[in-house]
Parts: structure tokens; sequence; C-alpha cells
């Protein structure tokens, strides 16, 4: 949310403390500082999260407080997904690194294509929560506001982008080496390789960040559209915004009961991989049952459905951003189609991707390296309410399930670990945020790992969200290595 107070006159007032950022709605008071004849906007939601309460993302470590101070320093904004990522300062760090560097710091596209390009990105999930600060951002940096009417109002260079936009998001496998000759031969308005990988790490950015703004029940900010109303907040002594959160009583009995049938699920969870390490110790199975076992889970993963009751919620029309809107996720390989396996001993992130995108777009292959190893690798020991836990086996779980779905297979792992692992609630929880997060509801989140603290499922996202977009990159990573030999 945007950190400034209203002025009334010529005289401002000065930027709300970092302290006052989780008051502005509290015990339904009104902002402390409201003046006389205003309307102060009330949040709809409490706190950053649907998902979430607020006394959960509300308690700050110091790490944590110096981030967001340098944040609203350099932005004048903590948005709400920093706010939720905020569960993981480590991560948040270097998440925001590489976000600033890719809009703010020189490279070959200019502020307000990167701004543009981030708005195409999100609309494509109909993220209107990252567009609306896209386009914020868009006109502060200079850009044009007759862009802002529609794809078609923009100039033709980017209206380009229009098919690597639509299928990088959905269905990355189908990039070849003829869609990246399209931009960088075009007769007029050509795109160079550098500002190539610079929109394709943007697209993927964000179509990924659209994936963890869903899947974390990320609101709208108070300023946004969805963000606030005007009403008064007297509905039965519960403030309005508790109610669109459902942080009640209700919620509280729910969860209570929800433990009390879920327990044990953790224990039962750490003996799977007690056991899966004992027999790794034991045996290992052939090369030619390990690639059985992938092509068991590849199609098993297209039986997992994302169809939810619930409509996906959006609060503006964004579709204008982006063509073809029918265009959605079909499962990588389908009934009477054969869409050849990525093999990462054949291309991988750390021996292809990587290297091509640091020459072309210097510095940014390091950030997004330490970005991914960031989220792998990153830990506390420890799963629910046990300490001194070794979580590799499940991590590597969720990253190669996500990976599997996209049609890239490590010859190394055993693809029979993920049935083990991740129980179907869950499973179908990771393919809507992959696949399709517009359609994440709460009852999804609340289904899988009901015994996990909250700042456990929002590691779950990063995860997930840094598999997506290395999944995406490196499949139009591939695209244009092939096209430059």
């Amino acid at each position: 949310m945007r950190l400034a107070a209203a002025a009334t006159g010529p005289e401002k007032k000065a930027p709300l403390t970092m302290s006052e950022l989780f008051k502005i709605c509290s015990n339904c008071e009104r902002l402390s500082r409201k003046d006389a004849g205003v309307r102060v906007p009330r949040p709809l939601v409490n706190g950053p999260s649907r998902f979430i309460p607020e006394k959960e993302v509300s308690g700050l470590d110091g790490q944590t407080q110096s981030i967001f101070e340098d944040a609203f320093a350099s932005l004048g904004r903590v948005d709400n997904v920093s706010m939720v990522m905020g569960f993981h300062p480590q991560y948040l760090e270097s998440f925001l690194r590489t976000q600033h560097y890719l809009l703010q710091m020189d490279g070959p596209l200019s502020l307000p294509c990167r701004h543009y390009i981030g708005i195409m990105a999100a609309a494509r999930h109909q993220c209107s929560y990252l567009v609306n600060l896209h386009v914020n951002d868009f006109l502060q940096v200079g850009g044009d506001s007759k862009w802002l009417k529609g794809l078609e109002s923009a100039p033709r260079k980017l209206q380009a982008l229009g098919e690597l936009n639509k299928l990088l998001a959905h269905r990355p496998w189908l990039l070849t080496k003829e869609h990246m000759e399209s931009l960088l031969k075009a007769e007029e308005n050509s795109w160079s390789l550098a500002e190539v990988i610079h929109a394709v790490v943007l697209l993927t950015h964000y179509h990924s960040l659209a994936s963890f703004t869903f899947g974390c029940g990320v609101s709208p900010e108070l300023h946004g559209d969805g963000g606030h109303t005007f009403r008064a907040p007297s509905l039965s002594g519960y403030c309005v915004c508790d109610i669109a959160n459902g942080n009640g009583v209700t919620d509280d009995l729910l969860a209570n009961q929800l433990a009390m049938e879920t327990s044990g699920e953790v224990e039962v969870l750490m003996e799977r991989m007690k056991q899966l390490q004992e027999g790794r110790d034991e045996e290992e199975a052939s090369q030619e049952e390990m690639a059985t076992r992938f092509e068991r889970e590849k199609t098993e993963s297209m039986l997992v459905t994302t169809t939810e009751d619930e409509e996906s919620l959006t609060s503006s029309d964004v579709s204008r951003h982006f063509e073809d809107p029918s265009y959605g996720y079909k499962d990588f390989s389908r009934r009477g189609e054969h869409v050849p396996t990525f093999r990462v001993q054949d291309y991988s992130w750390e021996d292809h991707g990587y290297s091509l995108v640091n020459r072309l777009y210097p510095d940014v292959g390091q950030l997004l390296d330490e970005k991914f190893q960031m989220a792998y690798n990153l830990t506390y020991n420890t799963m629910a309410t046990h300490q001194g836990v070794d979580t590799t086996m499940l991590r590597r779980a969720i990253w190669n399930y996500i990976h599997c779905m996209f049609g890239i297979r490590y010859d190394d792992y055993d693809y029979g670990e993920i049935n083990e692992l991740l129980d179907r609630n869950f499973k179908v929880y990771i393919k809507t945020i992959v696949c399709s997060p517009e359609k994440t509801t709460k009852r999804m989140y609340e289904s899988f790992w009901r015994q996990f603290q909250h700042s456990e499922k929002v590691h779950v996202n990063l995860l997930m969200m840094e598999a997506r977009m290395q999944a995406e990159l490196l499949y139009a990573l591939r695209a244009i290595t092939r096209y430059m030999t």
C-alpha cells in the first residue's frame, strides 16, 4: 500500500511511519490523522492477505522492518506482496533487489516499456492487483496514457510481444526459434537480442508473481480498485474488513476443528520422507524405471483438475491489455498429441540459461540465480511444530512436480517420490497456482497442509513462483539459443 497521508490544503502531511502501517484499520477506528470534512477510506480487507490473518503478517522482526523501510524510501510504498513475503526476509531482500534492477536500473528497454510489459504479463492471468500497481508506475515514469486504452493502442513493437506473452503464460513448450525470429527479424520495429532477453525476464517474472499474488490471497492496496470503502463499519460489532477477510470468531472455530480432523498429518508426511530416504539408500531404480515413473507422473498430473465452484476475483476488466482472452492453459501432452520431453541434461539453467542471460543483460543472470537458489534452499528445519527436520526431499518434490507439469524432466530424480509426499489437495492447489492462478480460492489454500504455519504456506508459494519462472525461462531461452545457432 502507498504510505502517504491525504493533504487537505497547500500544506502537505508527512508520510505515514512504518508503525502506522498496520493501524490503518484497527478496532474500527478512523485513520489517526483524519481531517474535518474528509471522507477516510476503510480497507475492504483487513491486512495484506485475504487468506492470512492480519495478526500473523504484522509481527515484523528487525530484518524485515529494515527491508520495508528501504523499500519505502525507494518507492514511496510497501506493497502487499512485499508484506506477505516479509515472512521470509532473506528471500524478500533478493526478490526486491532483482525487481528493482529489472524495473529501474540501466537496461535495454525504456522505463515505460518495462512497466507496460509488466501490465501485459499480469493481465494475461487477470491479475488486476499487479496491473493496477504498474498502471500507476507506468504513468509516473512518463508512459503515454493512450497505451492504456488497450494493446492495440500501444506501439507495434510492443504489440508484437502478444504471442510470446500468451505462449509463455500458458503453453511455453510450444515456443520455437521461429517465434523469436519474428521479433528479431521484423521489417519494422525489430527487437535486439538484449531487448528480447529483458522482455522475456519481465514476462516470466510477472506471470509467476501473479501466481504468488493469487496463491497467497494478496489483497488490493488501500488506494487501489477494490481496496477500500467509505461505508460505516457497523455489522453486529464486526469491522467490514474482518467480515470480508473472514477474520471473525467463526473462522477460529473452523480452524480448530480442521486441526483436530488433520491431527497426525505432519507426522505421516515425516514418516514417508524417512521411509523414502531409507529405500533410496538401499537400492536405486534403473534409468528405464525412472523414465517410466516420470511419464506416469506427467500423465497423472493431467488428471488433476483446477476447476472450482467459486468465481475468481477480479476487480476490473484487464483483458484489453492482451490478445486472445480465450487462450489458456492446456496440459503438456494431451491424448493424441506428443510434445517431446524437455530434458534438463540437454538444456539447463545452470549450464546454459544463466550464461545466456548474463551475457546479453549483464548481472541479471546472477540476480535470478540467487533468487532461484534462495527459494529452493530456504529452510528453517521445521515442519509445523517439529524442529530439526530436513525438508530437502519435500522441497525438491514440489519443484520437480511443477517442472514435470511443464514437461521438464530431471534424469536423476525418482518421480515416484512425488505421489508419496504430495497429496491430492496439495496437487490441486499447486496446479491451480502454477497453471491457472486466477482460479485460486481460499478453500484451496485452507485444504492443504492444514497443520502447517502460514509462513510455511507462503514459503511453498515462493517455491512455486520460482519453479514456474524458471520453467518458462528454460523454454524461452532454449528457443533463443536455437535461433542464435
